[in-house]
């Protein structure tokens, strides 16, 4: 491990980039492969979440009327109506998921893997500042494919023990808390604040790519058994934690680069290709030095605790608003499907496999809500009004998509992708360009490394309401879904007033007349980058 106060300790790279080349490349390459390698890890983190949801309507087929058949719409089998394809013993279900008290059975699976990830994820957190990155991430995704991978063998298996799936899926959250203090430290420790929001926002399409792709997997191999739904996911990220293992420089030492978080990113942002090329790694510390002495700030890589991460200013408002963000989102994430698949569109109900394509269309949306919140909060210099603006927006989107989704497929679908945008742009925006604002904040004097610790105290404290939103969901929909949507609508709007005081402090800001720079000054907005996270305490 690298001691306090030391600049720079040489690392081995991966083993990956040994056998493919032998020579050092330009710094902007090996950021793309970063960008690239935890893009793909986290897509197998989120696809191994989906089955789940996917499986509910075959695990406990509640009745939902009778189903009537005609052309499907709009891609020839990717919606089509219920034919009884993958519906092998639907008419039984699967015990004890199959009892009158089925979906809070299923809620309460959900809610045992979401309270055992939240609760990791603060351990993951502050490990991940202590540990090396690239072997904790390794480790967390292939122990997530097994126990993923076991819970569908209580298939093959006729396992019908309720306790054998909620063990199998709490281990599995415990490893899955691994996955997102990892990737955000790694994409932390390699790029700076310049355009971070669009950066982070189109890097966190991720989530929804992970989500549709294991929807698509899931019910693509659910006609074999719903245990195959499982375990494929599973083989995936055991596959992305190869990857991992073999291509991930976690950190600019890995290759022989200086560290480049926070202003060191900056100032090798403006170095053109050509001197880039040319610098050794003395002069590359030498220029980093000289940035950092004049901000008076001395590096050190130990991390903080949770403690004194929390007194960061921004931590615990958007950690709180976090909260009821993934509250909303993780809802739609868990019981879409199931929803879909009890519920007539057009005076008719599409099939368990129509349930689960249908559902990855809110996901799409949610793609282009991140980049959108990413690129706005860049713009405007506001991560606080971003997020609470598209947090009210929800409201009434959700609300629209309950009362109108039902007259016709079109206007489900198109409801749909609104609502999947507006609910992912804030939890897209808080887990990824805030939690990394945060972690490299200007109270720590760069003298600690936080990013870990501090985007598992914000995505830890989200997890909690992740975890509380599907299992409220299970009770719920019991006495009907515009329960749960008025449930999901308060939880929206909580969120959103969770950020008045940082929205405040930001439209204050914003209004101030900007001063003139000074003389030899070469970022006069970096002060201003980020209003709201330099506030006092």
């Amino acid at each position: 491990m690298t001691s306090p106060g030391s600049l720079f300790v040489a690392r081995s790279p991966p083993p990956g980039f040994l056998i493919i080349s032998g020579r050092r490349w330009r710094i902007k390459t090996y950021r793309y492969i970063v960008l690239l390698v935890t893009f793909v890890a986290y897509v197998c983190y989120h696809a191994s979440r989906k089955p789940t949801g996917i499986v509910k309507s075959v695990l406990y087929p509640e009745p939902n009327g009778q189903i009537t058949h005609h052309k499907p719409w709009p891609l020839g089998e990717v919606f089509v109506k219920d034919r009884g394809i993958a519906r092998m013993n639907e008419s039984e279900g699967w015990a004890p998921f199959n009892e009158h008290d089925g979906t809070s059975k299923l809620g309460e699976i959900d809610v045992a893997f979401l309270a055992c990830y939240s609760v990791g994820m603060y351990v993951a957190g502050h490990l991940g500042d202590k540990l090396d990155l690239r072997l904790f991430l390794t480790t967390g995704m292939i122990g997530s494919g097994v126990f993923v991978g076991l819970f569908g063998m209580g298939y093959f298996w006729e396992i019908h023990a309720f306790s054998y799936f909620l063990i199998m899926q709490m281990i599995a959250g415990l490893f899955q808390a691994t996955g997102w203090p990892s990737v955000v430290a790694v994409i932390g420790n390699w790029f700076g604040k310049r355009k971070r929001g669009l950066i982070m926002g189109v890097w966190n399409a991720h989530t929804s790519v992970g989500n549709i792709s294991g929807s698509l997997l899931a019910v693509g191999v659910l006609k074999y058994g719903w245990g195959w739904s499982f375990i494929v996911p599973g083989a995936l990220i055991i596959f992305g934690g190869l990857l991992v293992f073999l291509f991930l420089a976690a950190y600019p030492e890995d290759v022989g680069f200086t560290a480049t978080q926070g202003s060191d990113s900056d100032l090798l942002a403006e170095i053109s290709p050509d001197e880039e090329a040319q610098l050794t790694r003395e002069e590359m510390m030498s220029d980093v030095a000289s940035v950092r002495s004049l901000s008076g700030a001395s590096v050190r890589t130990t991390s903080v605790g949770l403690l004194e991460a929390c007194y960061i200013p921004g931590v615990i408002p958007f950690s709180l608003c976090l909260f009821f963000a993934k509250l909303v989102a993780y809802t739609f994430l868990y019981w879409l499907p199931f929803y879909l698949s009890q519920t007539e569109i057009g005076g008719e109900y599409v099939s368990v496999e129509s349930a689960g394509n249908l559902s990855t269309l809110f996901d799409v949306g949610g793609i282009f809500g991140g980049i959108l919140a990413g690129y706005i909060s860049d713009k405007l210099k506001a991560r606080a009004t971003t997020a609470a603006s598209f947090m009210y927006a929800a409201i009434p989107a959700m609300l629209l998509y309950r009362i109108y989704g039902s007259i016709s497929m079109n206007v489900n679908i198109a409801l749909m992708m609104v609502t999947g945008l507006l609910v992912n742009g804030p939890y897209a925006l808080i887990t990824t360009a805030v939690s990394a604002d945060l972690g490299t904040h200007s109270s720590l004097r760069g003298d600690s490394r936080a990013l870990a610790t501090v985007t598992a105290i914000i995505d830890g404290t989200g997890s909690v309401g992740a975890a509380l939103g599907p299992l409220l969901t299970g009770f719920l929909s019991t006495m009907g879904w515009n329960s749960v949507f008025v449930m999901l609508s308060l939880g929206a709007s909580i969120a959103g007033l969770l950020l008045s005081r940082l929205v405040i402090a930001e439209v204050a800001e914003r209004s101030r007349k900007p001063e003139p720079a000074s003389i030899g000054q070469k970022n006069p907005g970096a002060a201003a980058s980020q209003p709201l996270l330099s506030r006092d305490r």
